[in-house]
């Protein structure tokens, strides 16, 4: 179907949905774009872009503009909670050949990506109904306009209201842990990707660049508190490392909680509707995998929609390619957190001696090409 007119409807403007927009006007196609929240800044947190997400980046011809934005991470530092060393990662050895690994804000990411898919998003057009048609997909929006599309893609996160219209499943489910995000300005210095492991939690910062330290925390459990900021303190007071001082910089900055999800469906698309990014494969941010698997989709539906001689085959074609990468990501991250409910006592001696190829092996299959 190359260089076809296909009228390409892409619900959501978040890093899934704006890839995706990029990757089909690679390949000659105009898709619409809708968000239902109204344009605004977004929340002051962080991202860590392993080395398959350059690659994708690459694909999609945005490697340029991200280059010069945030800090390359050479080194995943794991210590234990005391902050003594446990393993450690070479990223440039695991990655070698493949992609850079970098952190930045999630704002500045958000920013070429929206305008490497053209810059128009229709902000507050919220779908409220969503019909399959022979041969295409009929949308009402809740303002009442219509439309009628050859494809909708639901790029609208692990919350999809995509999904539940077109009957591709219901609510996620909880993956089982509260995460904590905060960006500090003027913190202690941190110069690599530094975690400390402790019972059940961890607390994660990592430079990205600019002087700002994102901090990433999570928890076992599904109860959000209410006070952000004084559960970490509860959480992590006893941390060595850079924790207590992170703690103590973190009384004027924003922490925000939430609840992660899991999404795992038996199909991605009915008709000629299809989800992609966390609306079809959503998992624990152990991995740091989110924008990378959405980064990916969108390279390979573009790609699958090139090739495929109807709508229908790309569609076959893109989920039996990504299926078994985004399962790999799913079931390694539980195995990664699983490590956690194993006492220290016994989880940090193994650590120390094989943490370096037990965490490295979680990517392996992800060095693989598309």
């Amino acid at each position: 179907m190359g260089g076809s007119s296909l009228r390409v409807l892409i619900v959501g403007a978040g890093i899934a949905g704006l890839a995706v927009a990029r990757a089909l006007r690679m390949v000659g196609l105009r898709p619409d774009v809708t968000e239902k929240q109204p344009p605004s800044e977004l929340a002051d947190t962080g991202l860590y872009l392993p080395g398959n997400a350059a690659r994708a980046l690459r694909r999609l011809g945005l490697d340029g503009p991200v280059r010069p934005l945030g800090q390359l991470i050479h080194r995943q530092r794991f210590l234990d909670a005391a902050g003594d060393p446990l393993c450690e990662v070479d990223l440039g050895a695991l990655w070698g050949g493949v992609g850079e690994c970098r952190a930045l804000p999630r704002a500045e990411l958000h920013r070429v990506l929206l305008t490497g898919a053209g810059g128009a998003v229709r902000h507050g057009a919220e779908v409220r109904t969503v019909d399959l048609l022979p041969g295409g997909v009929g949308v009402t929006f809740v303002d009442g306009t219509t439309g009628e599309y050859d494809l909708l893609i639901g790029a609208d996160g692990p919350r999809s209201s995509v999904r539940t219209l077109a009957a591709l499943g219901g609510p996620p489910r909880p993956a089982g842990q509260v995460v904590y995000r905060a960006v500090l300005r003027g913190g202690p210095r941190v110069t690599e990707w530094t975690a400390l492991l402790g019972q059940r939690a961890s607390f994660l910062t990592i430079p990205i660049g600019g002087g700002r330290l994102y901090c990433y925390a999570d928890e076992a459990g599904t109860d959000v508190p209410a006070d952000p900021r004084a559960r970490l303190r509860e959480l992590f007071g006893g941390y060595g490392g850079p924790v207590p001082r992170v703690l103590d910089a973190l009384t004027d900055v924003e922490v925000r909680a939430e609840r992660t999800d899991e999404v795992e469906l038996g199909r991605w698309y009915r008709g000629r509707v299809l989800l992609v990014g966390d609306a079809a494969h959503a998992t624990a941010p152990t991995l740091a995998q989110g924008a990378a698997m959405a980064l990916e989709d969108a390279v390979v539906l573009a790609d699958a929609l090139t090739k495929a001689d109807t709508v229908e085959a790309a569609l076959v074609a893109y989920e039996s390619r990504r299926r078994p990468r985004t399962r790999w990501v799913r079931d390694r991250t539980r195995d990664r957190n699983r490590t956690r409910d194993v006492p220290p006592a016994l989880r940090d001696p193994l650590l120390r001696g094989r943490g370096g190829r037990i965490f490295g092996e979680h990517y392996r299959l992800l060095v693989d090409p598309l």
